[in-house]
């Protein structure tokens, strides 16, 4: 009763008020009666009382970002050059003096590419040999008949029961690095591609994993073959050696792959398909290379 009469009192204020308004909007009103419009004003009193009551929304200045730095992390930025691009020979040659980890950093290539990952006619999905290896020890898996298992044995597999390691990833109990696989084992392998996925070790033609020769892709991938693919940001990202490689090695390595990005440009890419190229170890600041006079390189 009470918030009736309440609302009549600011009804009947308001009409008050406004009464002057209402006789001349009336006027022109034509059909509109006095009554709509009565309400109409005070439907307008509520909303500004409304508004007023909000309070002002205080905006929060965000303080700027500012970077530290190590004391090695000062040193090797001092090294390069921000104003200028490298080539590929330059940057092997810088990689030593900006690696300030106590290990044996890893070399590494990101690549950011002019494809829209969304496309399937735009993903880039390929493998190279390093004329140097990697550096790295590989541990291969391969899912194959009983003969061609035991040939890639001989080569160098680490795991060939099919069996034991179909179980294994369906359990994502996974400790390899590489897994090659025969066309005919395809379709067992087709039912773990949620698991293999998401990991980048589903076996495809197009990196050499599918073969009717798993014995010498074992070989290959053993000898320091890498997988070279994009990922979902469009950026390829390559680890082609380690910092204590000589010069040389490194160098040999880093053209072979960057030779095998330019020659996988996809159908649906027009234009420029190179954007940007950096080199840097592991921890390193980047070094920003000259992408036309690595392709000049890596030719």
């Amino acid at each position: 009763m009470a918030e009736e009469k309440k609302s009549k009192e600011v009804k009947e204020e308001v009409a008050e008020a406004s009464k002057p308004e209402v006789e001349a909007k009336t006027a022109k009103a034509g059909k509109r009666s006095a009554k709509a419009l009565a309400e109409e004003a005070v439907k307008e009193f509520k909303k500004a009382k409304k508004d007023s009551e909000k309070e002002p929304v205080k905006k929060i200045k965000q303080a700027p970002r500012v970077k530290k730095y190590s004391k090695n992390q000062k040193a090797a930025r001092e090294l390069i050059d921000a104003s200028r691009l490298y080539s590929l020979r330059e940057a092997i040659e810088l990689l030593p003096k900006i690696s300030k980890t106590k290990f044996d950093a890893t070399a590494e290539i990101h690549v950011t590419l002019n494809i829209d990952p969304r496309q399937s006619d735009q993903i880039v999905r390929t493998s190279t040999s390093l004329p140097a290896g990697t550096g790295k020890a590989v541990k291969v898996a391969v899912i194959a008949g009983d003969k061609e298992a035991e040939a890639a044995k001989k080569s160098g597999a680490d795991m060939v029961d099919a069996d034991i390691l179909i179980k294994g990833i369906t359990k994502e109990k996974i400790n390899f690095d590489v897994l090659i696989a025969t066309p005919d084992k395809m379709a067992e392998l087709g039912k773990l591609a949620k698991v293999l996925g998401p990991k980048g070790l589903m076996p495809s033609p197009k990196n050499g994993t599918v073969t009717t020769d798993p014995a010498k892709a074992t070989e290959e991938f053993k000898k320091g073959k890498v997988e070279i693919k994009n990922d979902a940001n469009g950026v390829v990202h390559v680890a082609f050696g380690k910092v204590s490689f000589k010069s040389e090695d490194l160098y040999s390595n880093i053209k072979a792959i960057m030779k095998s990005i330019s020659g996988s440009k996809p159908s649906g890419v027009k234009g420029v398909f190179i954007r940007n190229v950096f080199v840097n170890s592991s921890m390193s600041p980047s070094i920003k290379i000259d992408t036309s006079e690595a392709l000049k390189e890596s030719k």
